[in-house]
């Protein structure tokens, strides 16, 4: 008999954390988004488009179960920096970040809150991870530009105009993607004359 006694309070007590779980109301989630990039850019309306949508295919809805915080700041440094205070002010599950320049505001900003980076060029070289395999830290994304892609653009260009010889590279020395683009323009060179 007492043990028919502790297997139904033993069950009962296995079914409390069930029926507290299903009391209780589903947790809005939050998203931050920092685009550094116009609101009116046709392009970035067109990605939120699809980023909206696939969030919704995958059963979230913003303003029911999740809430998306954008924060739009044009290719203003400060402004950046202001972006993203504000986005780890409100302290959402996760930010998801435009380009280089707004990924290492962000970095500085939290180390923390998980970010997913899109559109980011060289995330190895510019110190954002420590792998593409093993990102570490809180962030992790999608880069645009393998770094090789510096010397195939000198080999179209020497396609183009063959008669070619010189050619000069406006980039941001700033920016290890640009610094990477342009190492394998200079070893591309060589072979291209």
């Amino acid at each position: 008999m007492r043990r028919r006694k502790f297997i139904t309070l033993l069950g009962g007590a296995a079914s409390l954390p069930l029926t507290a779980r299903a009391q209780q109301p589903e947790r809005v989630r939050r998203i931050g988004v920092l685009i550094p990039f116009s609101e009116n850019d046709p392009e970035v309306q067109a990605r939120l488009a699809a980023f909206k949508q696939r969030l919704q295919d995958l059963g979230w809805t913003d303003g029911r179960n999740v809430r998306i915080d954008y924060r739009f700041t044009g290719e203003n440094t400060e402004r950046i920096r202001i972006g993203a205070a504000e986005l780890v002010a409100v302290a959402p599950d996760v930010i998801v970040v435009y380009a280089n320049p707004a990924v290492a505001v962000l970095r500085q900003a939290t180390r923390v809150i998980p970010i997913v980076f899109v559109q980011v060029s060289d995330p190895v070289g510019s110190g954002f991870v420590a792998s593409l395999a093993r990102p570490g830290g809180n962030l992790t994304g999608f880069h645009n530009f393998e770094t090789a892609i510096g010397g195939k653009w000198l080999e179209v260009l020497k396609q183009i105009a063959p008669g070619v010889r010189r050619v000069a590279v406006v980039h941001n020395p700033d920016i290890a993607a640009n610094v990477a683009f342009l190492r394998a323009a200079e070893a591309a060179s060589t072979s291209l004359g």
